[in-house]
């Protein structure tokens, strides 16, 4: 293993920016292990990457699962012998109007982006600190900066995650890296999350200008790469075309 191959655990990995991600950076040669609910999946992905030469391991996750983060986290040590990454891209988006009172829908946003997250820290973080360093990149959205109508608890949950990676960064000191990722409309799964006639529409207007995957895997390489003394903290990756 290269100074610059690191081992990256990624959560969401079965799909959209986690997949995409999976992909790139086993193609710039680090080690994967991938999480997410869907094993079939993550088995085919894991086989795609292998195949073609690149590093890869996978693992049925529940990020609302503390346990399970946390059993994930030790799983990639085990397998690899230390984590020097974790991407936490896990995210749900059933965006409705707050009188809708889709609290269930609610609660799993809550579950899934914020918990998700400090699950993901919790797990890793000793480890991080024990063999001298590691690196977060949490997945938000330019919903951690502005709010849109429907979206106001999704974008609740993304000013959270911007809120713990700069809480995070703060109390580092230099040993841990953190990078907030926050895209813009992409191509992914999400929108399938909403259950809403009315915000599914709007989505879909919304959605007709979307980045690939692959441009969000580009970005956090990007913060990857980076040599340790360097901590890109923020990248908000926007399509060219699209004013939000």
């Amino acid at each position: 293993m290269t100074h610059a191959t690191k081992v990256v655990a990624v959560t969401g990995a079965s799909s959209g920016i986690g997949e995409a991600t999976a992909r790139r950076l086993a193609a710039d040669g680090h080690n994967l292990f991938l999480g997410a609910r869907r094993t079939d999946r993550l088995e085919a992905l894991t086989k795609e990457i292998t195949a073609t030469g690149g590093s890869a391991a996978y693992r049925r996750l529940d990020v609302t699962d503390a346990a399970d983060v946390r059993a994930f986290v030790s799983a990639t040590r085990e397998h690899y012998g230390r984590v020097d990454v974790v991407v936490n891209n896990a995210g749900v988006m059933p965006l409705s109007p707050l009188e809708a009172l889709k609290t269930d829908e609610w609660d799993r946003m809550i579950d899934v982006n914020v918990r998700g997250v400090l699950h993901g820290i919790a797990a890793a973080l000793p480890t991080m600190r024990a063999q001298g360093g590691g690196h977060f990149v949490n997945i938000a959205s330019v919903g951690a900066y502005e709010i849109s109508p429907t979206a106001a608890v999704y974008c609740a949950t993304k000013f959270a995650v911007r809120a713990i990676s700069e809480g995070l960064r703060q109390e580092s000191t230099g040993d841990i890296r953190v990078t907030l990722v926050s895209p813009g409309v992409t191509e992914s799964e999400l929108a399938d999350t909403i259950s809403d006639p009315v915000a599914r529409e709007a989505m879909r207007t919304y959605r007709a200008v979307a980045l690939p995957a692959s441009a969000i895997a580009d970005a956090i390489a990007y913060a990857i790469s980076q040599p340790p003394q360097v901590d890109v903290n923020e990248i908000i990756v926007r399509p060219a075309a699209s004013a939000q």
